[in-house]
């Protein structure tokens, strides 16, 4: 039963398995100590698998992809940042640097 519910959830630990177990889902009911689905989850080697990383979308790859454009004359690309400094006694002095 307890294949059948990680087949099921892939993403559920012991924890959430045991919960699905002995809870008043389609699976549950059951009376069963947490210790004892945690050893059958160790015995059979099951473990959660890995988050799968985003991969970064290539700018003009689709429709909605974000393309960036090359500039085509004088002032056409701007930026701006913030500087932070100090001064001799302390204080902070912030700048908008466009």
């Amino acid at each position: 039963m307890v294949r059948k519910i990680v087949e099921t959830f892939p993403r559920h630990g012991s924890e959430r398995t045991h919960r699905v177990l002995t809870g008043p889902e389609a699976f549950g009911g059951w009376k069963v100590n947490f210790k004892r689905v945690h050893r059958i989850w160790k015995e059979a080697h099951m473990q959660v698998p890995q988050k799968q990383r985003k991969r970064r979308r290539v700018p003009g790859s689709s429709a909605d992809g974000c393309v960036r454009h090359r500039a085509t004359h004088r002032n056409h690309v701007w930026s701006y940042d913030f500087l932070t400094e100090r001064t001799d006694d302390g204080r902070q002095l912030r700048s908008l640097v466009v």
